[in-house]
């Protein structure tokens, strides 16, 4: 599967080395997409096999986007504009390349690096989002940059929202509910912590306090709401397992109510296996018990059936070309703003 993705990656690729939604349909690509393609084609590379020339082409267009200031241009169109989370100007975007071209491994003798994060350091105090500073503060770790790093947190830790045991991070000015960018900030909060030295005031139980709140807001299929916020929480969530694994232990969990009791048993030798179960009776009130020497995560997922729907009278269907048939490619720049070419039919 993940070949497979790589493969499809590369329809994306235009001839400079830079990706966009429609490859080299498109004027150009696009900025934010081809440091998210080389970023994840780099941590792909312990799995499969990626070619390290398209990383370095990536990369290389890239440092043609970065501009006297240090700061990276917004080139080209994102289809999706959900996709790139809070990256929405020239900081975050500066922020988002630099912590990209870090966790590639690249030096800080890079003038890349060097410029992106002088910029960087600059705006600082021009900040005015926690999505900036959580992020930057993510930035300034993975560069060792301790006293940019303290800063952010300092700041990070007054905003902080503590309840139920967890602590997360809100948009300002932003309504009650739970948004995708609120996930991705506080994933990078996570982040910061668990990729530089520990720090007094930001202990374990800090970091664990994070980690159960991002866990609590992940649905039953393992995901969060977006793509974005769930490829970083996925990847702090994952930094803090294996910040706190333990090489030995066992743990029972023991589910007590209405229905018959269920009992799960978690080691080293089943810790990646998904164990669930059905609960007979609902709705109902529920214990869970855990006891031994180690850390689990329970989660319930709730399904409802709300009956059937009402007849639509429309039906999309998606045709591909026949074999021995080409597609017209000039005929589709009109309408080069959709993925698929689909056929509509009214029943009525």
């Amino acid at each position: 599967m993940s070949f497979t993705g790589y493969q499809r990656e590369l329809s994306y690729k235009h001839y400079d080395g830079s990706y966009s939604a429609f490859g080299n349909s498109d004027p150009s690509g696009n900025t934010w997409l081809t440091a998210f393609v080389m970023k994840s084609f780099a941590s792909a590379k312990q799995f499969i096999f990626i070619d390290q020339l398209y990383v370095d082409q990536a990369k290389t267009w890239l440092g043609q986007q970065q501009q006297y200031s240090g700061s990276f241009a917004s080139v080209g169109q994102l289809f999706h504009s959900d996709m790139k989370g809070g990256v929405n100007d020239e900081v975050t975007l500066t922020a988002y390349i630099t912590a990209a071209l870090l966790e590639l491994g690249t030096p800080l003798t890079d003038p890349m690096v060097q410029n992106g994060l002088n910029f960087l350091r600059n705006a600082f105090t021009q900040l005015n989002s926690i999505y900036a500073t959580a992020l930057l503060s993510y930035t300034f770790t993975l560069a060792g940059d301790q006293y940019m790093r303290i800063r952010a947190l300092t700041i990070l830790n007054s905003q902080a929202i503590v309840e139920a045991g967890g602590r997360h991070w809100r948009r300002e000015s932003h309504l009650n509910v739970l948004d995708s960018l609120e996930v991705e900030m506080t994933s990078y909060v996570l982040l910061a912590l668990l990729s530089g030295p520990v720090l007094q005031t930001f202990d374990m139980s800090y970091s664990a306090s994070i980690a159960r709140w991002l866990a609590q807001q992940q649905n039953a299929f393992g995901g969060f709401a977006s793509t974005q916020d769930t490829v970083v929480a996925l990847q702090a969530l994952a930094k803090y397992s294996a910040a706190t694994y333990l090489l030995t232990g066992t743990v029972v969990v023991t589910v007590t109510g209405p229905s018959p009791p269920k009992i799960f048993t978690v080691s080293q030798s089943n810790r990646l296996l998904l164990q669930e179960s059905s609960l007979q009776v609902v709705p109902g009130d529920y214990t869970v018990k855990a006891e031994g020497k180690g850390c689990v995560f329970a989660q319930v997922s709730l399904s409802l059936y709300n009956g059937k729907r009402p007849q639509t009278n429309m039906v999309i269907i998606e045709v591909k070309l026949l074999s021995g048939f080409q597609l017209d490619k000039e005929s589709l720049k009109p309408s080069s703003d959709k993925i698929n070419v689909t056929l509509l039919f009214d029943l009525s």
